[in-house]
């Protein structure tokens, strides 16, 4: 694994639509954009900031999210999920995450990562179903 620097950022981007919503998520009723939604939007934006720092056959899963969901978002805007990496501890990683719809701070907090050997974690998973 190459270093990771510290301050290395993430971004991602979404439309808000009806399958992204609270209502067909299931997190709610009201047609505006779904946390968990947010909550992905965020993991895309840290996870794809440090894999090309990664050795072929390695990635990260996240394990750990610390978040607000401040405001809500209505169909037809877009989203915006920024990460930062802010801390590297061996395979952990740490970011500080927080989306956006225009100017309208929407979420924010913290996402922690781990950094994976692919096959491996994927063989353990796939045994559970022996």
């Amino acid at each position: 694994m190459d270093a990771l620097p510290i301050g290395l950022k993430g971004l991602a981007e979404t439309l808000v639509t009806e399958e992204n919503t609270a209502a067909a998520m299931g997190s709610g009723l009201l047609p505006v954009f779904a946390t968990p939604a947010m909550l992905a939007l965020m993991e895309q934006a840290a996870a794809s900031s440090v894999q090309p720092f990664l050795p072929e056959g390695q990635g990260t899963v996240g394990t750990r999210l610390e978040v607000s969901h401040l405001a809500a978002t209505p169909i037809g805007l877009t989203v915006r999920a920024e990460s930062e990496l802010i801390a590297v501890d061996r395979r952990k990683l740490r970011f500080a995450v927080r989306a956006w719809a225009g100017d309208e701070l929407i979420g924010e907090g913290e996402h922690e990562r781990f950094v994976i050997d692919n096959a491996r974690f994927l063989e353990k998973a796939l045994s559970k179903k022996e």
